[in-house]
């Protein structure tokens, strides 16, 4: 009976959700592990400004023509989208404040950090997982370095830092791609549209906005490297690491931009 059982569809879907909650779990807890030796490593410091400067550069300008590019897009697309509506029932005046708060708010910290997931963040597990598996890392240790504080402190600090900056880079340019996209296809001047932008505007937003930047910089960073040093099993588990690193990097960003949503907009 009990061999039967286990041959339904219902004893396989129940133990598939019983694998996914285990392993969900013990992430979380070997993110958590890293992100206390992360910070007890700070202490020491075992990392060079060079070092930091080259993952900045990674962070900021090798993932900035995709960040410009997805957050600019999805500018444009939803100002093509509204502007010619509002237009048309008298609303032009609000078209650049819809698309500042929008792009402020969420649209530009969201899609920038999606962009540096598939970009940096799936680069960081895939390199730190290879690094785990060719045992690079225990020739480290043998060097009696701690392998944790000598990668992760130069990311996680470069990805916290850099974050904010990609962020309001990419909002500014999506903000004037939306002015451009609205100018086009409903005839708003640029003056009402830039008039309407500095009108919807406030210092609570940017404050926020560059908050939440700061907190997706640590996350993904953290969670990236986090899930490459958990690799395991050769080539099959650098594939595991990434992927693991990019869809647990998408969530927390969801339940981060979630709780700051509440926390300061409800």
């Amino acid at each position: 009976m009990k061999i039967l059982y286990r041959a339904t569809y219902t004893y396989k879907f129940l133990r598939l959700i019983y694998e996914q909650c285990e392993e969900f779990i013990s992430t979380l807890g070997e993110i958590m592990f890293y992100c206390i030796e992360f910070v007890k490593g700070l202490k020491s410091f075992n990392t060079s400004f060079k070092e930091i400067m080259n993952q900045c550069s990674r962070f900021g300008v090798s993932s900035l023509p995709i960040t410009l590019s997805i957050v600019g897009m999805t500018s444009i697309i939803v100002s093509m989208q509204v502007a010619g509506e509002m237009v048309k029932q008298g609303g032009g005046n609000f078209v650049g404040m819809l698309i500042a708060i929008l792009t402020v708010r969420e649209e530009g910290a969201i899609m920038a950090g999606f962009a540096i997931i598939s970009m940096i963040g799936s680069s960081l597990a895939s390199e730190i997982a290879t690094m785990k598996v060719t045992e690079q890392l225990d020739a480290i240790q043998v060097l009696k370095v701690n392998p944790v504080h000598y990668l992760f402190t130069p990311r996680v600090i470069a990805g916290t830092l850099m974050m904010p900056l990609v962020v309001i880079v990419a909002s500014l340019f999506g903000i004037v791609g939306g002015g451009i996209a609205a100018n086009v296809t409903s005839d708003l001047s640029f003056r009402a549209y830039f008039d309407s932008v500095w009108f919807g505007l406030s210092m609570h937003d940017l404050s926020v906005c560059i908050l939440k930047s700061i907190s997706f910089g640590f996350a993904i960073s953290l969670i990236s490297c986090a899930c490459g040093m958990g690799a395991k099993d050769g080539a099959k588990g650098v594939g595991i690491a990434t992927t693991k690193a990019v869809v647990c990097s998408f969530v927390s960003i969801v339940i981060i931009d979630l709780l700051f949503a509440a926390a300061f907009f409800s």
